[in-house]
């Protein structure tokens, strides 16, 4: 005879758990925010139920995810827009509720249905997105969220041509000299995925964008911050002599005004500014192109 007064909860579907993040996240609203217990109260149930998807995409250490089900969460999140709704939400959420987000962003965009990446399709369709992830390292709470985030999205071609080619990519140019040094690092790792994840992608950026990429870029090579005129020129030397940017790199060294800079990054060089050890070999890799024009 069994004495159980309760009965083994029933695991929630898919389609059950999208809805009880959507329901959540919507749940911090403005009136929300009016009272604080019921505040703490809404950020209980995002957590609680952020978790309950990081869960059924990855498994708990004990029990494999069921691809299945894997596979519905992916559409239903498409579907019911809840990757739209979990950026925009990004600022209102709390620590552990945005590192459970991240992983479960990464998951998203991985996931194959029916060979395609629903959740990138998902994004190309609305770019602003992305604009929203840039703007966010601004935000220095969410920016090493934002920036893992966008990261993720770079992988794929269609993603970094948008950035690429947007608005917001101008703005890295800023983001890298933040004073905050973490955010400052994190959005020169963006910056630098962006310039190097897909050298055909980046050779007809900068064919297209030559002159304007190359005066920002310019300000960072001679910015008074020596760790940014550092990265750079360890950047500047690795796409520089990609072997489908070897155009870009002959038309740089013919410029005059570039030399200039490479003789002036030299001096901090020779005045050990920079680390010899780090940043003589660059130096050198990118003066070679100037000496011998190829």
């Amino acid at each position: 005879m069994s004495f159980s007064f309760f009965k083994p909860s029933r695991p929630k579907t898919p389609q059950e758990v999208v809805k009880a993040v959507k329901d959540s996240l919507l749940a911090l609203d403005t009136q929300t925010v009016v009272e604080v217990k019921a505040l703490e109260k809404a950020m209980e149930e995002v957590e609680k139920n952020l978790a309950a998807m990081r869960c059924m995409l990855c498994g708990d250490g004990e029990v494999e995810p069921n691809l299945d089900q894997v596979s519905q969460l992916v559409l239903e999140v498409c579907k019911e827009d809840v990757l739209a709704l979990v950026i925009h939400k990004l600022p209102n959420l709390g620590w552990e509720a945005r590192k459970d987000l991240v992983h479960c962003w990464s998951m998203f965009l991985k996931q194959k249905v029916d060979s395609k990446y629903c959740s990138v399709e998902y994004i190309e369709n609305h770019f602003e997105l992305l604009d929203f992830l840039v703007v966010c390292y601004d935000n220095k709470e969410i920016a090493l969220n934002c920036g893992l985030m966008l990261r993720e999205c770079i992988k794929f071609p269609t993603l970094a041509k948008y950035i690429l080619e947007s608005a917001s990519f101008v703005l890295f140019f800023k983001f890298v000299e933040l004073p905050n040094f973490d955010v400052a690092s994190d959005a020169f790792s963006t910056f630098k995925d962006l310039l190097t994840k897909h050298s055909t992608l980046v050779a007809e950026f900068l064919t297209a964008h030559y002159d304007e990429f190359f005066d920002l870029y310019e300000k960072l090579l001679m910015s008074p911050n020596y760790v940014t005129r550092r990265q750079s020129l360890k950047l500047l030397s690795e796409f520089l002599l990609e072997a489908h940017n070897s155009h870009i790199m002959k038309r740089y060294v013919l410029e005059v005004r570039y030399l200039k800079v490479m003789m002036t990054l030299l001096k901090f060089v020779l005045a050990a500014e920079f680390s010899p050890h780090l940043c003589f070999m660059q130096y050198t890799r990118v003066l070679e192109c100037f000496l011998h024009g190829k």
